[in-house]
């Protein structure tokens, strides 16, 4: 019977791109795998998350990548980018940069929840400020903040943990972040309390 099948839950998007979309062919992809009164949630992660039968997860995940959507583990891991709407251009706004960062970090097990956000230019879209990490282009160059949290009364913005960097010395630093937290960090400590824990220096001086 349907109602036995085992369900699954991943989480979905368009990818990063010139706005948080999808187009008609994936949401038509997407409702293959919905019941008519089932519902869709979206999180503020900039993910849709929607259940699919376990036995076929992997012919699921393969069709929805080939109409373009990204799929991503749901739980304790490292959220997809969540980004600003790149609204100058690909090449001034550094979606490049951003592209890599996610690929780079989406999916790795951590602690917790992990929420890495991106912004093009200093106005800020993409919330960086309020992130566990969060990213910000100036100029040329990448500034990179650490500790943000967005909810509960004791919520706060992150602070500059380095700036001026390279793309290369921006992925490198992300990339040694999150390892440490995965390592270092306590089940369940969300990155806010873990820096809180470990202090900004002690951070500094492990990558």
């Amino acid at each position: 019977m349907e109602n036995d099948v085992k369900k699954i839950k991943i989480a979905i998007n368009g990818g990063i791109g010139f706005g948080a979309k999808l187009n008609s062919k994936q949401l038509v992809t997407i409702s293959k795998y919905m019941d008519e009164d089932e519902e869709i949630e979206l999180t503020t992660f900039q993910q849709l998350y929607i259940e699919i039968p376990e036995d076929k997860k992997e012919e699921i995940i393969e069709e929805f990548q080939r109409v373009g959507l990204a799929c991503y583990p749901v739980g304790n891991f490292v959220k997809s980018l969540r980004t600003c709407n790149f609204c100058k251009g690909e090449e001034e706004e550094g979606m490049l940069v951003a592209k890599e960062i996610n690929r780079r970090i989406e999916g790795k097990a951590v602690p917790f929840t992990l929420k890495v956000a991106y912004t093009g230019c200093p106005i800020g879209c993409g919330e960086p400020m309020l992130s566990d990490i969060g990213i910000m282009k100036i100029g040329e160059h990448y500034n990179l903040y650490v500790g943000g949290k967005a909810k509960g009364k004791d919520a706060e913005v992150g602070s500059l943990l380095m700036e001026n960097f390279t793309p290369n010395e921006l992925y490198d630093t992300v990339e040694k972040i999150i390892t440490v937290y995965s390592q270092m960090g306590k089940k369940r400590e969300t990155f806010y309390k873990f820096l809180k824990r470990i202090g900004r220096e002690q951070l500094i001086s492990l990558i």
